[in-house]
């Protein structure tokens, strides 16, 4: 029998078109943005998608908790009784909504005992939707055409390592580890993106040597895992968990594709 998680991907995804098209409704208009506590900006778009997704997930499966970025201050001693639950981010990558380069997404996850086992990444600007389960596969539809499944892809012997890093967050740490890698390609851009292009064969790696939050990170993560890949601490190696303290906040961390490669040892360390 298969997961149960797996008859609730169609309906995730069409609640993550559905905050697209939200969110696209304003892309054009001079929408205010304000911002958060953090200094992250926040847009009448990033609240558009969250009602949205919170609204259909809760009809969907009303017994599982939600955690979203825009109510996420629920308190550990609440979030650790969760076996089960919903991580969502309505608008990964606002600072690039605000300069309308496409290169941002819509981000929901399932975390069951701490991982990802169900991730929806839809890119609202393009209308491109990676999506995969655990027990069911991993993959990409391009709008208006149906599903392809991917996967990693080993490193190409003798070509250069194809990096993707942060548009908006790269700093020295990204600097330090291409340049530790020798030959490389590096492509910049915003959003759970970069882990999707792991994901789909498109990237080798991504190193991540900034802070993220867990809702950044979660429904990309299980979209790469399930293609065959790995993201794991940049410290310890061991795959990203969730909901395992007070912080919500990720370690550094890395995502690849090809296992046989010590990724690791191209961190700059102290």
């Amino acid at each position: 029998m298969r997961d149960e998680w797996v008859n609730w991907l169609d309906p995730v995804r069409t609640l993550a078109l559905e905050a697209s098209e939200r969110i696209m409704a304003l892309y054009a208009t001079a929408f205010d943005i304000v911002a958060k506590d953090d200094d992250s900006p926040l847009t009448a778009a990033d609240w558009a998608s969250h009602h949205t997704i919170v609204a259909g997930l809760g009809a969907l499966t009303p017994d599982i908790p939600i955690l979203s970025e825009e109510s996420a201050a629920i308190p550990f001693a609440e979030r650790i009784q969760w076996r089960r639950y919903w991580l969502v981010d309505p608008l990964d990558g606002t600072k690039e909504f605000i300069q309308r380069n496409g290169q941002f997404t819509v981000n929901i996850a399932l975390i069951d005992d701490h991982e990802p086992v169900l991730g929806v990444v839809r890119v609202p600007a393009t209308g491109r939707c990676y999506f995969a389960a655990r027990g069911y596969g991993a993959f990409c539809e391009e709008s208006g055409q149906s599903p392809q499944p991917i996967q990693v892809k080993p490193l190409s012997a003798g070509q250069p390592v194809r990096v993707v890093g942060s548009h908006s967050h790269g700093g020295p740490g990204l600097q330090q580890f291409v340049a530790a890698l020798g030959p490389h390609e590096l492509v910049t851009m915003g959003s759970s993106l970069k882990l999707c292009q792991v994901a789909e064969g498109a990237a080798d790696v991504y190193p991540r040597l900034g802070p993220t939050s867990e809702w950044d990170t979660a429904a990309a993560q299980a979209v790469v895992e399930v293609a065959g890949g790995r993201v794991v601490s940049a410290e310890t190696g061991e795959p990203l968990r969730y909901n395992t303290s007070d912080s919500l906040l990720n370690p550094h961390f890395m995502a690849y594709g090809d296992a046989g490669h010590d990724w690791l040892s191209y961190i700059p360390r102290g």
